[in-house]
């Protein structure tokens, strides 16, 4: 369409709003998120601390909410409260993926760029980000053996690794009330075993899928949004925050057997420890996938100390669990060894965004016809005041519209312009 020079339509700026429109109309201010550094979507150039409060008040309510039910039913002393613990503790694992969707809400996160201000998408450099899942899947079962045999060596349990008797212990009492027929057609203990062991990477990539849902706000969200304070600071505050939203879980005597501080501070320690490795993953390899497999494998290999211990006493697993002391002191050497050799150095740029497919190229001795717009090439559609006097009239037109010297007559076509 032609371009109205009669005043209606202005390409000047509107007085105070620094927009261009019409005349008079009062345009707001677009709101700007905040500004990134070096334009990637995952690195804010100052803590977004508005979003950051939702995320933390989103998360960390619906994880209470999601566990009034058992709360209300007699708290710890709650019949089937293992049972129920299960349930709600998968329910919280997605609470936190919906205050980070919340919070990237409050922050006007670009639609365009969310998946990759979580680390979802893209998964490339494809080699580095793979390399780092297969690190994820392995490397958390192998701080868990550890544990079990610095925890061992230094006489805080008893390993039996030939009759598995603590295993057959627990076994024994679970099938107590069934049928001594449903007992003795059980296979042999080491073959439960062996099946036991080589179910744990399964069921690290089965975890994932609940271990996402935590880490979309944990590592996805939370962590890349307090890095403006420091990659140190932005870990150990992500793991301090990580550990209290166990609260209500913690508090019932999950994992621990603690209902008071004692608990919480036990998850508060282990949630800093294991988020410097998943952080580290996260920050190294710009993708959230590493650290949700990880953890994963956390949680699928968690009870191998139970499995591997002698009858005759229950591990304390605020020592020799997977988040007990012991696991601190394995973390804190393996993170070292990442430091010294320079492992928290510079973190890798996000992958830059597929560019778009060029057209495909033209076919040769074929000429395409040139697409062109009707209005324009069709004589009857010309508009006299538009046309080029120094171009010839078309065959059949008025000659006067062609004669710069000519009185136009009046037309009844309206103007399109």
């Amino acid at each position: 369409m032609n371009e109205r020079i009669d005043g209606n339509l202005s390409d000047q700026p509107d007085r105070g709003t620094g927009r261009t429109g019409r005349a008079g109309r009062t345009d707001r201010p677009e709101r700007t998120a905040a500004p990134l550094s070096g334009g990637r979507p995952d690195r804010p150039d100052r803590v977004p601390w508005a979003a950051v409060i939702v995320y933390i008040v989103v998360a960390f309510g619906l994880a209470w909410l999601v566990a009034i039910p058992i709360w209300s039913s007699g708290g710890g002393e709650a019949p089937d409260l293992a049972a129920k613990i299960a349930v709600t503790g998968m329910a919280m694992m997605f609470t936190p993926t919906v205050a980070a969707l919340a919070a990237m809400l409050v922050s006007r996160a670009p639609r365009g760029t969310r998946l990759r201000l979580l680390g979802l998408w893209p998964l490339r450099p494809a080699k580095r980000v793979v390399w780092f899942m297969v690190g994820a899947i392995l490397a958390p079962i192998a701080v868990v053996v550890a544990v079990v045999f610095v925890s061992a060596a230094l006489g805080l349990v008893r390993l039996d690794l030939v009759g598995f008797s603590g295993f057959r212990e627990m076994l024994d009492a679970q099938l107590a009330g069934l049928d001594p027929a449903v007992a003795a057609a059980m296979p042999p203990i080491g073959l439960l075993v062996a099946l036991q062991l080589l179910s744990i990477p399964f069921g690290a990539l089965v975890n994932t899928v609940f271990a996402l849902g935590e880490e979309l706000g944990w590592r996805g969200w939370l962590l890349p949004a307090l890095r403006p304070f420091g990659r140190w600071p932005a870990l150990l505050i992500t793991g301090v925050v990580w550990g209290l939203w166990h609260s209500p879980l913690i508090l019932l005597g999950y994992n621990f057997g603690y209902t008071d501080w004692r608990g919480v501070a036990l998850m508060v320690g282990g949630c800093v420890a294991w988020g410097v490795l998943f952080g580290w993953a996260r920050l190294r390899s710009a993708s959230v996938w590493p650290a949700a497999i990880g953890h994963g494998a956390l949680n699928a290999s968690a009870g191998l100390v139970v499995l591997l211990a002698a009858a005759g006493g229950e591990p304390d697993m605020g020592l020799v669990g997977p988040l007990g002391a012991v696991t601190w002191g394995v973390i804190a050497v393996i993170v070292a060894i990442l430091a010294l050799t320079g492992q928290f150095g510079p973190e890798p740029e996000l992958a830059p965004a597929r560019p778009a497919r060029d057209p495909a190229p033209p076919v040769p001795g074929i000429v395409e016809p040139a697409v062109t717009d009707p209005e324009h090439t069709n004589p009857e559609h010309t508009d006299p005041e538009l046309a080029d006097p120094a171009t010839p009239s078309p065959a059949g037109a008025d000659p006067a519209s062609a004669d710069p010297g000519a009185t136009r007559a009046p037309s009844d076509r309206t103007d399109r312009r």
